[in-house]
């Protein structure tokens, strides 16, 4: 196994170096990283990216993706916007738990293996804490089990291995509560039924939403890349409408718009075609739904009600998170019922501020993250300061 190395000049583009170094964006603090771990062990071909954003709250939290990504550079990148999403999806869920995130480059169908996982964990535990690594797109509970057999900082494994299990039941139960808060905030009930709620992406959290779904009495239009993942669906709900592909779906005259595979889902293209057909909502479980800046506005302006991601799928790490002390559902599931309150407060934030409400929880998740991480300042009794 290699050394654990920085990221440097010789790995990664200036642009994206200019990403992990930079402290502000568009006038909004936060955007730099801490720390950038580049994992290389040539035995078993493992190439990761471990990305910690922020430890204000405490050790960063995030899941490991496991992608065939077109480039190394496309694999930082990734990291690097998703890691800066779990420090303000772990802020808004109240978790005392920053932000990081890791990627693993490779098709997890044909080259994942026990001793890839393995090395990967020995990177893990080299940070002695300041990383604890969960499931993601590509990585299941089984991994994070083989994981731990080289750390103890990881989350979402077995319960059987002491762990929490998968962690999009309560992922897909959170984006569950978001969307019945936007329909509060839209219709004034807290309820899809009646509704026409399209789901892209049936995979992973995409079929345990759909089920909440069924079962509020929303009427179901889906789509996935995956042919087992759809049929799987109409196997428990042989009631849900299929259409080919996202560009059907989004010409689905939609109530409710949920984009649940990868993220980069809400572009120009894609926001113009909801507002053509007259979608009122957007409520889903993708990360980083936003394809760049300036389309939370164009969401807006359209009439479109967006519920940020990070806010409404923040179920499953409040899952795994609870994990870390000793694992109980129930008392995950009521934190993760909390998404509702906080998807309103965000609502409410937006209107009275007259900023969308991608805005409104960025502001409040950089506000309890500035004030936490003040409280380091005060040095307590027999402590030593960071």
């Amino acid at each position: 196994m290699t050394d654990v190395q920085t990221a440097s000049a010789t790995h990664a583009t200036p642009g994206v170096l200019s990403r992990i170094f930079r402290t502000e964006q568009d006038g909004v603090p936060g955007d730099g990283h801490e720390q950038v771990v580049l994992c290389h062990d040539r035995s078993s071909g493992l190439k990761a990216v471990i990305a910690i954003h922020s430890t204000a709250l405490g050790p960063a939290l995030g899941g490991t993706r496991f992608f065939p990504y077109a480039s190394e550079e496309a694999a930082l990148e990734d990291a690097l916007n998703l890691s800066r999403g779990m420090s303000y999806k772990n802020a808004l869920a109240g978790l005392d738990l920053g932000g990081g995130k890791a990627v693993i480059i490779g098709d997890p169908n044909k080259d994942k293996n026990e001793a890839m996982l393995r090395a990967y964990g020995r990177f893990v535990e080299s940070l002695r804490g300041r990383y604890i690594t969960a499931c993601d797109v590509g990585t299941y509970v089984q991994d994070m089990d083989v994981i731990a057999r080289e750390t103890e900082f990881v989350t979402g494994r077995s319960p059987e291995n002491g762990g929490a299990g998968d962690s999009s039941i309560l992922t897909a139960f959170g984006v569950f509560q978001g969307m019945r808060a936007s329909a509060q905030a839209r219709w004034g009930q807290p309820t899809l039924r009646g509704k026409r709620v399209g789901v892209s992406g049936v995979g992973k959290v995409g079929h345990y939403l759909v089920g909440h779904l069924v079962a509020d009495g929303a009427t179901v239009v889906i789509t996935d890349v995956a042919e087992a993942a759809v049929n799987r669906v109409r196997a428990a709900h042989p009631e849900v409408e299929v259409v080919a592909d996202t560009a059907a779906l989004l010409q689905a005259k939609l109530d409710v718009y949920a984009p649940c595979a990868l993220g980069g889902a809400l572009t120009d293209a894609s926001v113009a075609a909801l507002g053509e057909f007259g979608t009122a909502i957007v409520c889903g479980a993708a990360n980083n739904q936003l394809a760049h800046p300036g389309v939370e506005k164009d969401l807006a302006g359209r009439g479109i009600l967006y519920a940020p991601d990070y806010l409404v799928n923040s179920g499953g790490v409040i899952q795994v998170a609870d994990e870390i002390e000793g694992f109980n559902f129930e008392r995950a599931k009521n934190k993760a019922t909390r998404i509702f309150d906080t998807t309103l407060e965000i609502f409410t934030r937006a209107a009275s501020d007259g900023v969308p409400p991608a805005v409104a929880a960025d502001r409040l998740a950089e506000k309890r993250m500035r004030e936490i991480s003040a409280l380091r300042s005060v040095l307590l009794p027999g402590a030593r300061r960071a």
